[in-house]
């Protein structure tokens, strides 16, 4: 039974393009955070009247969206800038709900359609051991949705790593909070290898989970055996009845006439 309902799965097919629209995206990205570091435009500082600073020891539960807005605003200064040579032409953010934090769309030499690459943003801190671990990316069948929808459809998790400084800036007790960005990562998810790439049956249909964000090791796939791949890691936690149930609702699998 289960071969046959497998055999019936509608299987995206992708474009010979997109390993490049996919490369090229990961490359621009990469330039622009690793150009924003190296000039030294990594740094967002937070004027705070506390005499202690910020509390350093939970200071990763705030800062993620700093480094977050961070990204976004030097993605939106270099789209700003007609002609860039990162062919970044423009930024859209992602609403509460979407699996994304910002769409970056770009035009990149060697392909005629612009191409826009859904961008996961997560920040890590660099002094806490288990920071990056298992950070939930999307869910199952969003992701498998958007793949079926879209065969070219590019999903990329940017890892921003950052440490926190505090400096009195005067005799009144001002304290300047200084947040730096200091390395990153860019993955295509569907390129990360499966190893480091889980499934966790809690919230929903499931959540995508990379096991390291800062140790991923790439694996080329296809759109087909990366479904097939997150498809075998649902079904080993939850079973193929639960699968078959989100198939016939989400109408992943063909006629059996």
């Amino acid at each position: 039974m289960k071969n046959n309902i497998l055999k019936r799965r509608k299987l995206p097919k992708e474009s010979a393009l997109y390993p490049k629209m996919s490369n090229g995206a990961c490359g621009a990205i990469r330039e622009i955070i690793k150009e924003a570091i190296d000039s030294g435009n990594n740094k967002i500082f937070i004027r705070t009247n506390l005499k202690r600073g910020l509390p350093l020891e939970n200071i990763n539960k705030v800062a993620g969206p700093f480094v977050e807005a961070w990204a976004l605003e030097k993605f939106e200064e270099i789209s700003d800038k007609v002609g860039n040579k990162y062919g970044l032409v423009n930024v859209e953010v992602g609403k509460r709900l979407d699996p994304f934090d910002m769409i970056l769309q770009f035009k990149l030499k060697g392909i005629d359609d612009y191409v826009s690459a859904n961008v996961d943003s997560k920040a890590t801190a660099e002094d806490i051991l288990t920071s990056g671990k298992s950070p939930n990316i999307t869910s199952f069948a969003r992701i498998r949705n958007e793949y079926l929808n879209d065969p070219d459809y590019i999903f990329l998790v940017l890892s921003l790593k950052h440490k926190v400084f505090s400096e009195k800036i005067d005799d009144d007790g001002i304290t300047n909070g200084i947040m730096q960005i200091t390395a990153y990562h860019v993955y295509d998810i569907k390129y990360v290898s499966a190893k480091d790439l889980n499934y966790n049956p809690a919230l929903g249909t499931g959540q995508m989970q990379i096991k390291d964000i800062h140790y991923v090791d790439e694996e080329r796939k296809t759109v087909e055996q990366f479904i097939k791949m997150i498809d075998n890691k649902y079904i080993k936690s939850k079973g193929l009845k639960p699968w078959i149930k989100l198939a016939e609702k989400f109408n992943w699998l063909k006629s059996s006439e």
